[in-house]
């Protein structure tokens, strides 16, 4: 497969250019590109439908996926990372359909997101402590706000002297980790069906420290709650959803559409015991990716998950700032020797995070 030598035709210079984050192609003459956050058409066209469906061929035999009329779609990525979903007729009317999300050779670190205005420094010494301390994160976020890329980044911090399993439909986590297996949830091939539940129930098995799920979705959500209550602290993932609350009610909705057994009331107690801490990303006007709050689940009062906001943005500043809140774990922080400055979560309180 790493063989497989792509002809990306029309598309390469689209995919040498570092400026373009993501190419989109509508159809053979309608490609856009997002460059500098902003949507840009280009005058590049493909010579045929069969020359980018040609393309879309390739790819899936680079991925070991077949897609064809019966299965007229595809997720997968290309060898250098980038990531791929790719439609075709019928599903796709007008013609193929290829969208490639650009892996970015230099992965992100908390310091790039402190220089593009994403976090702060305060804001990006606490995470950092929370990766340190095994505190549970998920990251929610809409589409295209960068999820999977913060939670890359939030899994580099991991200690090395820990084992790691990370699940994903689609193999975007990139580690330089010594004890890191990847596990990737298969729907077509000679092997069957390899869901990310599947997975997941499976790294359960593999002494893992911590388990990372690219992103909960389906009916593997109810069995990562049950990792993070059952030892294996640290863990984390990304749900689609447009705010912390609306993350809650994502979570509760994938579980109970997995037809699990469990009472409502229940089934919170386990998402206030599982999650410690949820980042809510969101992606502003101008294309700019953004941590807009840090929230903290606090336990249940009558029948509903409560919460607290650690860090929130700042409207007059547009910065993410300190609430004065702190948070209620604590203890693990000292369990773990982190260590904060004085004063270190009010709100007039400055930090400079240094990694080391």
């Amino acid at each position: 497969m790493e063989n497989v030598n792509l002809n990306f035709g029309a598309l390469q210079p689209l995919l040498a250019d570092d400026s373009i984050s993501e190419v989109m192609v509508n159809r053979l003459d309608s490609i856009f590109v997002e460059k500098e956050g902003k949507l840009v058409k280009t005058n590049i066209h493909f010579p045929s439908e069969k020359s980018l469906q040609d393309l879309i061929q390739q790819i899936a035999s680079f991925n070991s996926r077949t897609i064809n009329a019966e299965r007229p779609y595809m997720d997968g990525h290309l060898p250098d990372g980038s990531r791929i979903n790719a439609v075709l007729p019928p599903m796709a009317p007008s013609g193929a359909s290829l969208t490639i999300r650009k892996f970015r050779k230099a992965a992100f670190t908390l310091q790039d997101y402190i220089h593009m205005g994403a976090i702060t420094d305060k804001s990006a010494f606490f995470l950092h402590a929370c990766v340190m301390a095994r505190v549970n994160l998920v990251v929610s976020g809409g589409t295209g706000t960068g999820k999977t890329t913060f939670l890359n980044t939030l899994s580099s911090l991991i200690p090395h002297n820990q084992r790691i399993v990370t699940i994903e439909d689609v193999a975007e986590i990139n580690l330089t980790h010594p004890n890191w297996v990847r596990l990737e949830s298969v729907f077509q091939g000679k092997g069957g069906v390899v869901t990310t539940r599947e997975c997941l129930m499976n790294a359960l098995r593999m002494r893992p420290d911590r388990i990372i799920v690219g992103e909960c979705r389906r009916d593997e959500t109810f069995e990562m709650l049950q990792a993070m209550n059952t030892g294996h602290d640290g863990s984390m993932t990304t749900v689609h959803a447009n705010s912390p609350r609306d993350c809650l009610s994502r979570i509760e909705s994938l579980v109970v559409t997995a037809n699990v057994d469990m009472p409502l009331t229940a089934l919170r107690q386990q998402m206030a015991s599982a999650i410690d801490v949820i980042i809510q990303l969101k992606r502003t006007k101008n294309g700019q990716r953004i941590v807009h709050d840090i929230i903290e689940l606090t336990g249940m009062e009558q029948g509903t998950v409560t919460s607290q906001s650690l860090f929130s943005r700042d409207k007059k500043t547009d910065s993410l700032q300190a609430t004065g809140l702190v948070p209620s774990f604590m203890e693990r922080f000292t369990e773990t020797g982190v260590q904060f400055p004085p004063n270190f979560f009010d709100v007039n309180t400055q930090v400079t995070y240094r990694p080391d």
